[in-house]
């Protein structure tokens, strides 16, 4: 709530402490124009408070960077109010009178979802709420001829986003650290929530930062990116669908470093693990379960070497020296048939104690049989009545 160019205002003092719980205040995401004459005064008094901030020189006195500040704060307070009520004064009437399209309806119904944040958290409703106004008017410049005041917005817009998304994954991320003592459906739906967010940031922000970047920071997820646009078009299968979790939490090791720290980065490690070894159990046909099986592969090496290869701080230290034994041993190998060897007969020490798990230790024990490092014993035993007649 500190940041400085990037900061999120006080809530008592600016625009949320503002706004009441009346239908009179609720915005409509809606793709209608927003070219009103306050909205655009408002917008460019924004503009120029932002760029005076953020083109400071670094030595300039305190009470200077102060004042300009506050100017910028007020700007960005009185440009939510001005979209907000512009909107509620052209669309909410609409849907109240019966005479708004089907769209409009279904953009009111979505925005409930919004509001409803308020009461259950509102530190996620605090970050959507500006972000979505602040989404709508940068849709508005989108569809409109402004292409110069479009090329001033975009630097505040990706500055604004940052902020909202981190602060949404951070406050994700909290909830994942607390959601360890309640239901696995209520973690089940913070992981959902974690991987949509980063789903949309990479498909609506990171083209944006791409173009903006000058400096090549972020060269090093321009590969993962690429496969992961392949997941863009058509159905995808659940396979896939793994595939494309992994790629989104690659990218938000560099992205996202400490909004999703790493505590909650292993947690979705081993969700996506976890939902890997399912589709292994419950694969329609061998082709199928052989894909998810060289998925897993992949993923528990990407574990082993992005995340727990890097790990300082450990709870249990026998798990971390468990793991660095096998780190060792693990690096020295060459060949991929015996990495694969080392990955099968770890998973098989940590699924043979689950339940519900006798399909999968199988098709382990199958894969270290081929690899010939393990024996099939056939079951020779025989009955007493049978072992009485023999003699």
């Amino acid at each position: 709530m500190a940041e400085r160019s990037l900061k999120v205002l006080d809530t008592n003092k600016t625009f949320f402490g503002k706004i009441s719980n009346t239908l009179s205040k609720l915005l409509v995401p809606t793709k209608i124009g927003i070219n009103g004459f306050v909205i655009t005064l408002k917008r460019n008094n924004l503009l120029k408070s932002y760029e005076n901030y953020t083109n400071l020189p670094n030595h300039i006195e305190d009470s200077k960077k102060e004042s300009l500040l506050n100017k910028y704060e007020e700007a960005y307070s009185l440009y939510l109010e001005a979209i907000d009520k512009h909107i509620m004064d052209t669309v909410y009437k609409k849907v109240k009178a019966g005479s708004a399209s089907e769209f409009e309806k279904t953009a009111m119904s979505d925005y409930y979802l919004i509001t409803n944040l308020k009461n259950t958290d509102y530190n996620e409703y605090k970050y959507r709420k500006q972000k979505y106004l602040i989404e709508l008017d940068y849709e508005s410049l989108k569809v409109s001829d402004k292409t110069k005041i479009l090329n001033r917005y975009n630097g505040f817009y990706l500055s604004k986003m940052d902020v909202f998304y981190k602060g949404i994954l951070k406050n994700y991320s909290v909830s994942l650290a607390e959601s360890t003592k309640k239901a696995e459906s209520d973690k089940n739906k913070v992981f959902y929530n974690i991987f949509t967010t980063l789903d949309e940031y990479m498909k609506n922000i990171m083209p944006l930062k791409f173009e903006a970047d000058k400096k090549g920071s972020y060269n090093k997820i321009k590969d993962d990116y690429d496969n992961y646009e392949r997941f863009e078009v058509g159905k995808l299968s659940e396979k896939d669908e793994i595939e494309k979790k992994i790629l989104l939490l690659n990218m938000s090791r560099v992205v996202f470093t400490h909004s999703l720290p790493l505590v909650a980065a292993e947690q979705c490690y081993e969700k996506l693990i976890e939902d890997s070894r399912e589709s292994i159990i419950n694969a329609s046909n061998d082709k199928r379960k052989e894909e998810v099986y060289t998925l897993l592969l992949d993923i528990l090496d990407e574990y082993d070497k992005k995340l727990l290869s890097t790990k300082i701080y450990w709870e249990d230290l026998t798990e971390r020296e468990k793991f660095k034994t096998f780190w060792e041993l693990y690096s020295k190998k060459e060949s991929d048939k015996d990495k694969e060897i080392l990955l099968i007969r770890r998973e098989l020490s940590i699924v043979n104690s689950k339940e519900g798990k006798d399909k999968l230790v199988k098709f382990y024990k199958d894969k270290l049989v081929k690899f010939g490092v393990m024996r099939s014993i056939k079951n020779s035993a025989k009955t007493y009545l049978s072992c009485k007649k023999l003699k």
